[in-house]
C-alpha cells in the first residue's frame, strides 16, 4: 500500500489471498503462504542441531553374601553398566546407550541400543529425565534421554555386544555425606552433598553429586552438579544418583514399582530386604507390614506372597477421596 492509501499490485494479490484465507478456511502467514508453501521452502539447516542420545538405567536386586559374613546372603540394588570400548572415556563404565537415527522415536532407539549392547530385549521402560547441559559429553553438543527399568535379572540373559568391551552389575551406595542449610532473604536452601558408590567383586566406581535446593514461596529450584567422578563415564554418575533418588521417592510414597523386582511368588522377608537394598537404610518390622499390608496376597503353601493387583485401584481411590 503506498502513502496515499493506494494497493499496490503486489499488496492487492496478498490483501486479496488473505480474504479468501478467511472465508476458506486457507491459513496464510504475513508473507502471504500456506503451510504447505512455507515447508517447501523451509532449511532445516539455518539452527544448529544438536545430537539426541538415549542412556538406559536397568536396576535389578539381587542376593550377595558380604565378606568375612556367616549370615544368610542379602539383599543388594545392582545397576547394570557396559564398559567403553572407543573414545571418549574409553575403559569407563557408562550407561548402556547411543545416538538416536532420524528415522527412530526415542522409544525405539532405547530398546534396539539397550538390544544392541546388552542382549536385553522386551522390557518395560520408561522415560525418566532428559540432560542438557552443554559440555556434558566432549565430543558435540548431545541432548541425553534417561530411561529407566526395574527387573527381576534372573529374567535376563546379559551378554555385552555392539562397541561395548564388556557388562556388568555393579552394587549401588548412594548416601548423602554432608548437608548445609542457610537463608538465601527470600527463602532459604539446602545444599547436600551425596556420594555415590558402585562396586562389584573386581573394581569400585564413585561420584560426587552436589544438590541445591532452593526455596522461595512455594516454588523449589532444584540444581544438579557432579563435582567428581572416578571410573564413571560422562555424567553418567549424576544421571543414577538422579535414578535412585527417584526409585527411592516412589517406594515412599507406596507405587508398587517395587514388585518388577520380584519374582511371582516371593516371602515377606524377601520383599523386606528389598525396600531396605533400596532405601539404603534398616527399615522396622512394623512399619514395612504397614506398607505391604494391602499390596501382596498370601498363596500358600510356606508362606508365599504374589503382588495384588487390585491394590492400585484402592489405594489410587483412596489418595482421591482425601
Amino acid at each position: 500500500m503506498t502513502p496515499g492509501g493506494i494497493i499496490t499490485d503486489g499488496s492487492l494479490i496478498v490483501f486479496i489471498e488473505r480474504v479468501i484465507s478467511m472465508k476458506y478456511g486457507v491459513l496464510r502467514n504475513k508473507q502471504g503462504l500456506t503451510e504447505e508453501e512455507f515447508l517447501s521452502q523451509y532449511d532445516a539447516g539455518q539452527y544448529e542441531r544438536p545430537s539426541v542420545t538415549v542412556d538406559m538405567l536397568v536396576f535389578s536386586v539381587m542376593s550377595e553374601m558380604k565378606k568375612g559374613s556367616v549370615k544368610l546372603p542379602e539383599k543388594s540394588l545392582k545397576i547394570l553398566m557396559v564398559k567403553r570400548g572407543d573414545h571418549p572415556f574409553m575403559g569407563y563404565w557408562a550407561l548402556p546407550g547411543g545416538f538416536v537415527n532420524m528415522d527412530e522415536s526415542l522409544d525405539t532407539a532405547a530398546q534396539r541400543e539397550l538390544k544392541e549392547e546388552t542382549n536385553i530385549d522386551n522390557i518395560y521402560m520408561e522415560q525418566l529425565y532428559t540432560w542438557g547441559d552443554v559440555n556434558r559429553d566432549p565430543r558435540t553438543r548431545i541432548i541425553g534421554c534417561s530411561y529407566m527399568s526395574l527387573v527381576d535379572s534372573s529374567r535376563l540373559d546379559v551378554k555385552a555386544g555392539d562397541d561395548a568391551e564388556d557388562t556388568a552389575w555393579f552394587s549401588v551406595k548412594c548416601n548423602v555425606v554432608d548437608q548445609k542449610k542457610f537463608g538465601t532473604g527470600k527463602g532459604f536452601c539446602v545444599q547436600n552433598r551425596v556420594r555415590l558408590v558402585l562396586s562389584n567383586d573386581k573394581e569400585e566406581l564413585e561420584a560426587i553429586i552436589d544438590i541445591d535446593r532452593t526455596f522461595d514461596g512455594n516454588i523449589v529450584r532444584v540444581s544438579r552438579e557432579l563435582s567428581e567422578s572416578r571410573g564413571i563415564a560422562f555424567d553418567h554418575g549424576k544421571i543414577i544418583e538422579y535414578a535412585v533418588e527417584s526409585i527411592r521417592s516412589r517406594i515412599e510414597c507406596n507405587t508398587g514399582i517395587v514388585f518388577n523386582l520380584m519374582p511371582e511368588f516371593f516371602t515377606l522377608t524377601e520383599l523386606h530386604q528389598t525396600y531396605e537394598a533400596i532405601l539404603g537404610k534398616e527399615l522396622p518390622e512394623a512399619e514395612f507390614r504397614t506398607k505391604a499390608a494391602d499390596m501382596v496376597v498370601e498363596h500358600r503353601p510356606s508362606k508365599l506372597y504374589k503382588y495384588n493387583p487390585n491394590w492400585v485401584e484402592k489405594h489410587l481411590t483412596a489418595q482421591i477421596l482425601r
